[in-house]
């Protein structure tokens, strides 16, 4: 179940991408959005390997789950401030861009422990 919607959410975030960066190309140029598509393109990216990952049982599944639902949070919390400041003029809510740069961070390093959990696991 986890997983299945890992992979809706990571393909919304796929095709987000693709809007933030046409955006930025046509609508509203150098406002960030060129990073904030970026963001979510290669994040959806992640999240669909991840999801591989974590459907072929090599992490452990209980953090492998979480730091890819980090991954999907964190990817929108930036990109979504981005795009509300170029689109309506202000932001999400305070710190909305670095605290989503942070919790991927976080969900990266979640993500390798999930791994190493696996390896010691034998997976």
């Amino acid at each position: 179940m986890a997983t299945a919607l890992l992979v809706v959410l990571a393909a919304l975030m796929g095709a987000g991408g693709v809007v933030l960066a046409a955006a930025s190309a046509h609508a509203v140029p150098n406002a960030g959005l060129d990073s904030a598509g970026h963001m979510l393109s290669l994040h959806a990216a992640a999240v669909l390997g991840g999801a591989a990952i974590l459907n072929a049982g090599l992490v452990w599944r209980p953090l492998g789950a979480i730091a890819l639902f980090g991954l999907v949070l964190g990817a929108l919390l930036f990109a979504g401030d981005i795009a509300l400041r170029a689109f309506a003029g202000h932001r999400l809510f305070p710190m909305a861009a670095p605290t989503g740069g942070s919790i991927m961070i976080l969900s990266w390093l979640a993500f390798a422990v999930a791994g190493a959990v696996g390896v010691l696991r034998g997976a």
